[in-house]
């Protein structure tokens, strides 16, 4: 008999397009799929097929501990395909409440999930012989909680006595619930917070009261964080006044030790203006102890041929002034007669 090859898909190898979807069929492969123990997967083995892993749930509001959970399932075996079943909002409204993502948006974030290989929609809550058979489901990977619901104290007990189980580790401090929480507690928070951004009193569910009491709030909050700003920016300059004023006196402070110093230099003990004046004194006292000579003492002085004739007095410039008296008759004819012999003499 001719031995059939496995052509079970293999993990995804790239990141560049989501998870696929599982077929009605599931795994296609006509190979007979024989059951595997832990210790052999873990040893890596069969190699000629991957190990395919289960894990399901509700993942609303998928979060950072339901990828967590998924990574852990993703590494428990060298070669793992991840195959993970997302329960029908049907379903989930029926054994477990409400959820704020529908079914198709819990379908896409999971395949998103970079741990995840193939995405199995309207997954069963309890796991039966026959759906495991399908997917050719090797391992059911959960947190060991034991999960009571839809009747009994733990949906995984039968897998765990096939000894498919694998337990993973639950993320403290976070999941669905907690956010949920979060949200309601502070549900005034997060209304006010969607007003704001233009969402509608009927789209939020509010009342008109409700609204208007909203939007003072809103309105209240934004007169407080301007009030805020305000503050902050006098803090700011009140801290730059104190700076330049610190500034200033510590110039002042330099300066006036320049002028102290300049000061102390010229009018100090040992100044320059003390020798300046003990300079003046010395001979001041040195001229009355020995006088110059007295001006009728000394010589007469002679004039120099050089030196300019000194200017005549007033009188002398008075008398100089004053007109000669007119000749005489006589001394007139004398100077006429005189003055033709000259010319007579010339010619």
């Amino acid at each position: 008999m001719e031995e059939l090859e496995h052509t079970c898909p293999h993990p995804r190898t790239t990141l560049t397009e989501p998870a696929i979807f599982a077929k009605e069929t599931s795994c296609d492969c006509r190979a007979p799929h024989e059951r595997l123990t832990i210790k052999q997967a873990c040893r890596g083995t069969p190699v000629d097929r991957p190990v395919r892993v289960y894990a399901d749930g509700i993942f609303d509001l998928f979060h950072s501990g339901h990828a967590r959970a998924l990574m852990q399932a993703k590494n428990l075996f060298p070669n793992t395909y991840l195959i993970v079943g997302v329960c029908s909002d049907e379903l989930t409204h029926k054994y477990k409440g409400f959820t704020v993502m529908d079914e198709s948006e819990r379908y896409e974030a999971l395949r998103h999930c970079r741990y995840v290989d193939e995405v199995v929609r309207d997954a069963p809550w309890t796991l039966s012989h026959d759906f495991l058979h399908k997917h050719k489901i090797d391992f059911v990977a959960h947190d060991d909680i034991p999960y009571s619901s839809a009747g009994s104290e733990d949906v995984y007990k039968h897998i765990k006595e096939a000894g498919m189980f694998v337990p993973t580790q639950r993320t403290e401090g976070i999941s669905t619930s907690d956010l949920i929480t979060r949200i309601v507690r502070d549900y005034d928070v997060y209304a006010r917070r969607n007003l704001q951004r233009g969402y509608t009193a009927k789209e939020l569910n509010v009342s008109y009261i409700n609204e208007k009491k909203y939007r003072l709030q809103n309105q209240v909050d934004r007169m407080k964080e301007k009030v805020r700003t305000v503050e902050e920016k006098s803090k700011h300059f009140v801290y730059r006044v104190e700076e330049k004023s610190h500034d200033l006196i510590q110039k002042w402070e330099e300066k006036s030790r320049e002028f102290i110093g300049n000061f102390l230099e010229l009018f100090g003990p040992d100044g320059t203006w003390k020798q300046v004046f003990q300079e003046r004194s010395g001979r001041m006292i040195s001229y009355a102890l020995s006088p110059r000579g007295s001006p009728c003492s000394s010589p007469p002085r002679e004039h120099s041929p050089l030196r300019s004739p000194s200017p005549p007095s007033p009188s002398a410039r008075w008398h100089s002034a004053r007109p000669s008296p007119p000749p005489s008759p006589k001394g007139a004819s004398a100077s006429i007669s005189s003055m033709s012999e000259g010319d007579e003499d010339e010619k």
